[in-house]
């Protein structure tokens, strides 16, 4: 039985540069006591006995200290053993929930984000018994395309999940917000749908740090169709699509994501 599979008993689980841009906008018996020796009877006494004094009052048997069981569910704010244990399972699933130190904060919660989009569970972020169960008996997330070669970035549009898989394994699994479909302008000029364009795409060029473009800002920013359309972090993530055409990841992964993707050419492969 995993580390996980643990913490579920616990738990009691049956519980872009350009006008199309892409910046932001806005868990023994005891031994059996030896016979007392023999003890002789004493010689009865000529004198009276005192009268029989009255026993002293017991002193009550302490009250147990109540023991604390694990919480049912789990969500944003909670601290203790069972969050650590939710992100030690996170994690050796290839999420990223942030810092394993038993707090659930907004790292975790979009780990739990992005597993119960690839799980097909709805997304809650908290961590009840269906996201236990599957947390125990995971699924690998859909492979959108099986011979796109060793090291790539699939895309889920539908799912709004981000794969990286390196040397043929999954190596990152995320929750990304990507294009929102409404209608927009620029400030430069020009207006558009606010769409991620799906297709088989190849990683351009990195720009480190934050990096301005007509729509906002973009950090870190992994570009895949010239220097317009990129990976990138964002302090607004949503569950929703809400960019302006890029795909939008937590800044905690995009603070790594690049070191993981070789650039140029990287396969990007976007479906719907």
């Amino acid at each position: 039985m995993n580390g996980w599979s643990r913490a579920v008993a616990a738990l009691g689980v049956g519980t872009a540069l350009f006008a199309a841009g892409c910046g932001s906008a806005a868990v023994s018996a005891r031994p059996r006591p030896s016979s007392p020796p023999a003890v002789s009877a004493p010689a009865p006494s000529r004198t009276a006995s005192p009268a029989p004094s009255s026993p002293a009052p017991s002193s009550p048997a302490p009250t147990p200290a109540p023991t604390q069981s694990a919480p049912a569910t789990l969500s944003t704010g909670m601290t203790g053993p069972a969050v650590l244990a939710l992100q030690q399972r996170l994690a050796a699933l290839n999420y990223y929930p942030g810092p394993t130190d038993g707090s659930f904060g907004p790292d975790t919660l979009e780990a739990v984000w992005a597993f119960q989009e690839a799980q097909g569970l709805p997304v809650t972020g908290t961590v009840g018994p269906a996201t236990s169960a599957a947390l125990a008996d995971p699924q690998s997330p859909a492979v959108l395309v099986p011979d796109g070669g060793a090291t790539r970035v699939e895309i889920n549009l539908a799912d709004e999940v981000l794969v990286l898989y390196r040397g043929g394994q999954i190596a990152l699994i995320s929750h990304v917000s990507t294009g929102g479909g409404y209608y927009y302008c620029s400030p430069g000029g020009g207006c558009a749908y606010a769409i991620t364009p799906t297709g088989n795409f190849q990683t351009t060029v990195f720009m480190p740090g934050w990096v301005t473009v007509p729509l906002g800002e973009m950090y870190n920013p992994v570009f895949f169709i010239d220097t317009a359309f990129a990976i990138h972090g964002d302090t607004y993530v949503p569950l929703q699509p809400v960019s302006h055409g890029c795909v939008r990841i937590p800044m905690d992964i995009a603070q790594f994501f690049y070191t993981l993707v070789p650039t140029p050419g990287t396969p990007v492969y976007i479906r719907g």
